[in-house]
């Protein structure tokens, strides 16, 4: 039988930075040790009477046996219990023969009258179905025949045996069977089971808790893959019965696992996590987390944790806890071998850290004012050689500098050089997912003011252009924004990179990027910071002769007013200090045409109309833009905005209009 798989091990983690928030069925459970049955959807379970010999009873038995319960059904017990072992050992010698065997005989209508509360073969028969229910063929035939509803009074019966085996046999019939889920809920089952693990949650007898594997697993093949039932166990408040579980019986391998692989599966609908939220979850796990040495169980507790720790509280709760002591230790263990095993742990964990400072109370406690051990340790990452530990240490600092504070902090103790240098060892075919972590923590460290001086000393802007012949777009979008930030308030620095011929025309050429909306919005906005922040000639002729203007009017018509605003304000420096120049291209890319729906739009923002209004005056020193701005109604338009509830617009349109009465 083939395990339920216990997540995604593959699960992605955020690798952008967030500045300012920039399957198969369960395990079977035996009544013996567990094991694993070698038929998918089922639990192997042998019946504690039969005696299973090598060579499996003659077929002639089974027959025999068949017509002996069809006729002896309402007959005595005897009779039936030795028509059930010969039943039982047939399914143990080949079960989807039997199985075959026993839906053409019609047996199944039989067994409905043998699952009364009050016929002592009712486990065996419940046995006999669980065995059946293996089978993807007859699990319907389960349903048709109308044994779902008495198997499930059999859930409200005491006797032990009789609950393990019901359970397993409408677990089975649920397994990737909408029929089989459909008529366990209709019959009222899945309360009755989550009651059952309610009450009986605190025992620790052995027998007990066989039973409550059994009913975890009949909850994990009712609701597998199926984000509706899931939701309706979560409604049914199990998420708190499965916690306590977890805790109580945390000694017990099986039970634990099926705890595990439940809450894999809860954990990834979004309505489950404040319900985890209120419960000890993160202190459980990590206790168990700490016990484990093989790696199979280390990651089905790391594919919990990772859907978990995607919820704030959580994330606090996880750190409260000790998990990042376990990861760091772990990380340590494993960094120098070259095990497949080991690889994949250090990647989890390392990914998982990375995941924690999502958070910006988890993050600012692991900070903790730049002495946090988990801070301390992920600057190691950086030098090293391992290109896993170099992409969690560059998404660490990325997300440990969402704040000023914090920026200025690792800015002052040299964390850009160590940037820096990891990035120097990735300029030539280097790894694109390290690329794109660092420029990723340089751009956030260049957001505050005082860093920006500092970081542009270092020589952040001409580390960064070495990557400018990347084809890779995650990596093209970071460079671009980083240079952004770096640039923006410094003017040498805006003026040094706008005249750079090889960057201007990269940008020119990104800005074209329609396939990578992100890339080409970049370039616009980078485009437009070179002339705002530098205003300079030499700049703004750099930026015209190489194509640049016509993308500085598209990028006017953006859905976002910051980006119209900061085309407006870039075409305006253009017109100012190079119309000459530049009045072909703003004609060609319909200039006066845009400012004119831009005025027209009654939800343009008040700043639009107000840069729209002093760009048109600026326009006027073209014979030709102004002829084109004449042909239009832009008197009229103007003429209303006078009354506009702006004072700033309401002024600049009466300026405006009286700039069009002179040149008309």
């Amino acid at each position: 039988m083939a395990a339920l798989p216990h997540g995604n091990t593959s699960r992605p983690v955020c690798h952008e930075d967030v500045r300012r928030h920039t399957t198969p069925p369960p395990p079977e459970t035996a009544t013996s040790p567990v094991a694993l049955a070698a038929s998918p959807g089922a639990w192997a379970q042998p019946s504690a009477s039969a005696v299973i010999s090598p060579d499996g009873p003659p077929s002639d038995n089974l027959n025999d046996a068949l017509q002996k319960l069809k006729l002896t059904a309402d007959g005595t017990s005897d009779s039936i219990e030795g028509c059930l072992d010969c039943l039982l050992q047939a399914l143990a010698q080949n079960n989807a023969e039997t199985s075959v065997k026993l839906q053409e005989s019609g047996i199944l209508q039989v067994f409905s009258r043998l699952l009364s509360p009050h016929c002592s073969c009712a486990a065996k028969v419940a046995n006999i179905i669980a065995e059946v229910a293996k089978n993807e063929f007859i699990r319907n035939t389960c349903v048709d025949t109308g044994l779902i509803p008495p198997l499930v009074l059999l859930l409200n019966n005491k006797d032990q045996e009789v609950l393990l085996q019901t359970g397993r046999a409408l677990g089975n019939i649920c397994y990737d069977s909408h029929e089989g889920r459909n008529a366990v809920d209709l019959s009222g089952g899945v309360q009755i089971v989550v009651d059952h693990l309610q009450t009986l949650c605190s025992n620790i007898d052995a027998a007990n808790q066989k039973l409550l594997t059994v009913f975890c697993g009949f909850l994990l093949n009712y609701s597998n893959d199926n984000d509706a039932l899931q939701a309706q166990l979560i409604n049914m408040g199990v998420i708190p019965t499965l916690v306590q579980l977890l805790g109580v019986h945390s000694q017990h391998t099986a039970l634990t696992e099926m705890c595990l692989i439940a809450f894999g599966n809860l954990a990834e609908i979004e309505s489950s996590k404040e319900q985890f939220a209120s419960t000890k979850i993160a202190e459980e796990l990590v206790k168990l987390f700490k016990k484990q040495t093989e790696h199979e169980k280390k990651e089905m507790i790391f594919e919990v944790l990772a859907p978990l720790a995607e919820h704030d509280v959580i994330k606090l709760q996880l750190v409260d806890a000790g998990l990042v002591d376990c990861l760091l230790e772990l990380v340590e263990e494993m960094v120098d071998s070259n095990k497949e095993d080991d690889i994949s742990e250090l990647k989890t964990a390392s990914d998982l850290m990375v995941l924690l400072l999502l958070g910006d109370e988890s993050m600012q406690k692991l900070f903790d004012t730049g002495k946090g051990s988990v801070f301390q340790k992920v600057l190691s990452w950086l030098p090293s050689n391992n290109h896993q530990l170099q992409l969690a240490g560059a998404l660490a600092i990325a997300n440990f500098a969402r704040n000023d504070g914090n920026c200025i902090h690792m800015v002052e103790i040299g964390i850009v050089q160590k940037l820096l240098d990891l990035l120097d060892r990735h300029v030539e075919e280097g790894n694109v997912t390290v690329q794109h972590a660092a420029l990723s923590a340089l751009r956030n460290l260049a957001i505050p003011v005082l860093n920006k001086a500092k970081m542009l000393s270092t020589g952040v802007a001409e580390e960064v252009l070495k990557f400018l012949k990347s084809e890779m777009p995650p990596v093209q979008f970071k460079l671009l924004g980083t240079l952004r930030m770096l640039i923006d308030t410094q003017a040498d620095a805006a003026e040094k990179l706008g005249k750079n011929i090889k960057l201007v025309e990269r940008l020119v050429e990104w800005c074209d990027a329609k396939d990578h909306a992100g890339v080409m919005g970049e370039s616009n906005r980078l485009l437009s910071a070179l002339i705002r922040h530098s205003k300079s000639k030499d700049v703004v002729k750099t930026i015209v002769q190489s194509g640049g203007v016509k993308h500085l009017v598209t990028m006017a018509t953006s859905e976002h007013v910051i980006m119209q605003n900061e085309a407006l304000v870039a075409l305006g420096l253009i017109a100012a200090l190079e119309l000459g120049i530049a009045e072909q291209d703003l004609a060609n890319a319909k200039l006066v045409q845009i400012l004119h729906k831009l005025l027209s739009d009654d939800i343009s923002a008040p700043e639009i109309k107000y840069n729209s209004l002093i760009m048109i005056c600026t326009i006027m020193g073209s014979e030709q833009l102004r002829k084109e701005a004449q042909d239009m109604p832009f008197k009229e338009i103007v003429s209303k905005l006078r009354r506009h509830e702006n004072k700033l617009v309401a002024q600049q349109a009466l300026v405006t209009e009286q700039r069009l009465v002179i040149e008309s």
